[in-house]
């Protein structure tokens, strides 16, 4: 290893990521790959090495050309592009204690901003929608029978795809108070509770199932976990099933986090306040859950129901001077 680069990029993995942070599996991984692209982007651009980079081969032009080639090339969103930026912020705040030689051009990095977007409308499930789905398994099989439980568990629990496949037999608990207990993002903890039909499904799936207390819940024929790819497959399959018999779901990209959305969703219709869903969830703040407030037509038009005055004065605006009515046509 020739360039000053490898070394401050070990460090950064092994002292500040696993050793310090102790960050999970997850975030590891994501740092990592954005590390392999970035890698590979400087090696197109600059026709050395990985290994024989240096830091001065990183500077702002640099990173900004990389999240360029992100979002042109290989056709990341906006989120994408910033969340591969703040796995470089990072890197580069190890290196500023680590390389203060470079200060300047780490600076110039740490400055470069996380680029704005428009929010979308989440999309979720109505309640037909999500039993359609829910019940397009074919249960005379044993992948149909995987399938419609984890789905069902998906829909009720809320469940982050890393949580559904992380799920082990000893995570059920089918007793009085019947519950999954999952270890989430951040590394949190949380119980989530389960309906009757919910849990007798399980019962009857665990059964099926057996296995050791640390075997997948969900697992493929092998005995493994699913992978993310698998389970986003089994929910397209699945959903295409679903609309020859609910079409409104033609109309809908149905991904395992539009379940996630779906449970929120019908928590919030219930009238479950958004703070007890964002611990449902498993949201690091409540913040976060209020997409779903924005996203719910009928809520919002009960609170125009409210707020409508019982009665008004008709008529249009008139600017009450020229200069302001110029300002007005901007």
């Amino acid at each position: 290893m020739t360039g000053d680069l490898a070394p401050l990029l070990q460090g950064f993995f092994t002292d500040k990521l696993m050793l310090q942070r102790q960050a999970s599996d997850h975030t590891i991984a994501a740092y990592r790959d954005t590390f392999k692209l970035l890698l590979a982007f400087l090696t197109e651009r600059t026709g050395r090495s990985p290994s024989a980079l240096s830091i001065t081969d990183l500077d702002a032009p640099a990173i900004g050309a990389f999240l360029t080639h992100l979002e042109t090339r290989r056709g990341n969103t906006v989120t994408t592009r910033n969340s591969r930026l703040a796995a470089l912020h990072s890197f580069f705040r190890h290196a500023e204690l680590h390389a203060p030689q470079h200060a300047a051009i780490i600076q110039r990095v740490l400055a470069i901003p996380p680029k704005r977007f428009d929010r979308a409308i989440v999309t979720y499930l109505t309640m037909p929608e999500a039993e359609a789905l829910v019940n397009a398994p074919d249960l005379t099989t044993w992948h149909g029978r995987r399938d419609h439980a984890l789905l069902l568990v998906a829909i009720h629990t809320g469940l982050r795809v890393s949580e559904l496949t992380g799920l082990t037999l000893a995570d059920v608990h089918l007793g009085a108070g019947p519950h999954l207990r999952c270890h989430g993002k951040g590394r949190k903890d949380r119980c989530t509770p389960l309906t009757g039909p919910t849990a007798k499904v399980l019962r009857s799936w665990t059964k099926e199932r057996q296995g050791q207390p640390d075997d997948p819940l969900f697992p493929t024929r092998r005995g493994t976990r699913l992978s993310r790819d698998a389970v986003e497959q089994l929910v397209t399959k699945h959903t295409r099933t679903a609309t020859s018999r609910c079409p409104s779901l033609a109309g809908k990209h149905v991904t395992p986090h539009t379940l996630r959305h779906s449970t929120a969703m019908a928590l919030l219709r219930a009238g479950v306040d958004t703070s007890i869903i964002a611990l449902w969830l498993g949201h690091a703040s409540p913040e976060t859950t209020q997409i779903y407030l924005h996203a719910d037509m009928e809520i919002k038009e009960r609170a125009l129901a409210r707020t409508t005055p019982p009665g008004g004065t008709p008529g249009r605006y008139t600017a009450p001077d020229s200069l302001i009515a110029f300002l007005d046509t901007l």
